[in-house]
């Protein structure tokens, strides 16, 4: 390969990966400025939910399945602190249920029918689509209002019609998937770090 041609495909592909990164900063700078009270909101309902006995519960299709293991994981096991593991249940797992739901009732189904069945109104529903359209997650929000599960949804900009649906909307503001889905994980991070801190940092001055 010509070194002139491939100092050109470099400098393009850092230029790229540059504006990528620069994409995402840039939402991130807006869900610090417009998302730091709804986030608050969640990590208070979360700490209530826990300090009555309740459970988390978390649900996603796709990348937005994946997020929702990946905080299920981190209030189970730890985020920093060394504490008692956190009842937090991913709906995205269980492959017998969820093909069994989806093969006799319908893909729409997955979710609400184990909410249905494990679900009580101690509980939260994290529900997480980066559209506001996934209509499995639409039928499990309303799922989880008929048990007076408090829900909390995590969405983006497009999402205004899932956003009225929930008890508290965090809407990150952005149409594109990637970045949305990035955020997504960070306020994830965010919720449970302090969600582990109101539950068990002594400085916090609250206790489980």
């Amino acid at each position: 390969m010509d070194k002139s041609f491939q100092k050109r495909q470099i400098a393009t592909i850092r230029g790229l990966v540059t504006s990528d990164l620069e994409e995402s900063a840039t939402v991130m700078r807006k869900v610090i400025e417009q998302l730091t009270d709804p986030i608050a909101e969640a990590v208070e309902k979360i700490v209530d939910a826990y300090k009555s006995g309740g459970r988390v519960f978390l649900i996603g299709n796709g990348g937005s399945a994946a997020d929702a293991q990946h905080i299920a994981a981190e209030l189970v096991g730890r985020f920093k602190s060394e504490r008692v593991g956190l009842p937090a249940i991913a709906l995205t797992t269980n492959t017998s249920v969820l093909t069994a739901l989806a093969n006799d009732y319908g893909f729409d189904t997955i979710f609400s029918r184990q909410l249905q069945a494990l679900a009580n109104e101690k509980d939260i529903l994290i529900a997480i689509t980066t559209s506001g359209t996934s209509a499995n997650v639409i039928k499990a929000v309303e799922m989880a209002h008929s048990k007076g599960v408090v829900v909390i949804g995590l969405t983006g900009e497009k999402g205004h019609e899932f956003s009225d649906m929930v008890d508290l909307a965090i809407v990150v503001p952005s149409s594109d998937t990637a970045r949305i889905q990035e955020a997504h994980i960070a306020i994830g991070h965010v919720i449970c770090h302090l969600v582990e801190e109101l539950l068990f940092n002594e400085s916090s001055g609250i206790h489980r």
